[in-house]
């Protein structure tokens, strides 16, 4: 191979905000071996094993490709340190599991599955499908200190009313707190004083007059809703709508 041929060299090493969605300091810092060796460690240690195509294996690939360019060191970290490094967290709500990693203090990576429960006649097996109400509630584990906006207030209100048989919004429900939420927080500067979606959504399913399974439909309606009512035309991570989605796309993976 010529001099010409030569594979180029790449310009700069891959960060974190070039696959997670972070913000500040860690954005701009690249992936290192020792990063990605102690978020597999936490995802062994909690999880049982390492998440295919999950943050661990995806810091891995990110750590690799700048080991291999020369960007990094080999047993280097290039951010992470005991007082904030990564975290996996996994919490049981009504009806499903909650899984959160974060590194420093942001979260890179949120999702829902089936919670095990016990039974009679077989000893273990798994929850029913997800209900919109549980969907909501889990929100609360992966978004919850996120300030509600009328993004969220949308969100929520079109759970509620694909909820409900007679497409109505209860008086003092859900989403008319949500609403009056985002209402009370639009004025305010600081997101320290702001109502948390956490404050709105914990104890949803026991909230709603009624619930039902998520399906396919219902997520939709709640994306387009969260969307269209952000200027940036797009959902949070881990907010709403993701876990609507993420509730429905396991519904949909049959009977589970």
């Amino acid at each position: 191979m010529s001099q010409q041929e030569q594979p180029k060299r790449p310009q700069e090493p891959v960060k974190y905000g070039d696959v997670f969605e972070v913000s500040g300091e860690l954005a701009d810092r690249p992936i290192a071996p020792e990063d990605a060796r102690m978020m597999q460690a936490k995802e062994t240690s909690v999880l049982g094993h390492t998440q295919k195509g999950g943050i661990a294996a995806t810091m891995q690939s990110a750590a690799t490709a700048n080991r291999r360019a020369g960007f990094v060191e080999p047993g280097v970290a290039t951010y992470l340190d005991p007082d904030r490094g990564v975290s996996v967290e996994q919490t049981d709500v009504a009806g499903a599991r909650v899984t959160k990693e974060t590194i420093g203090v942001q979260d890179v990576g949120q999702y829902v599955e089936p919670r095990p429960v016990a039974t009679a006649a077989t000893g273990v097996s798994v929850q029913s499908k997800i209900t919109i109400g549980q969907a909501l509630e889990a929100t609360v584990h992966t978004a919850g200190k996120k300030p509600v906006d009328q993004s969220d207030a949308a969100a929520i209100q079109a759970a509620e009313v694909r909820a409900s048989s007679n497409n109505v919004i209860a008086p003092g429900g859900v989403a008319a707190s949500a609403q009056s939420a985002a209402d009370y927080n639009a004025p305010i500067e600081f997101d320290e004083n702001k109502i948390k979606l956490a404050d709105v959504l914990a104890g949803a399913a026991g909230k709603l007059q009624e619930d039902k399974a998520v399906t396919k439909q219902d997520a939709e309606g709640v994306v387009s809703a969260e969307l269209r009512n952000n200027p940036n035309l797009s959902t949070y991570p881990g907010g709403v709508a993701d876990s609507v989605t993420a509730a429905a796309r396991l519904n949909a993976k049959g009977d589970i």
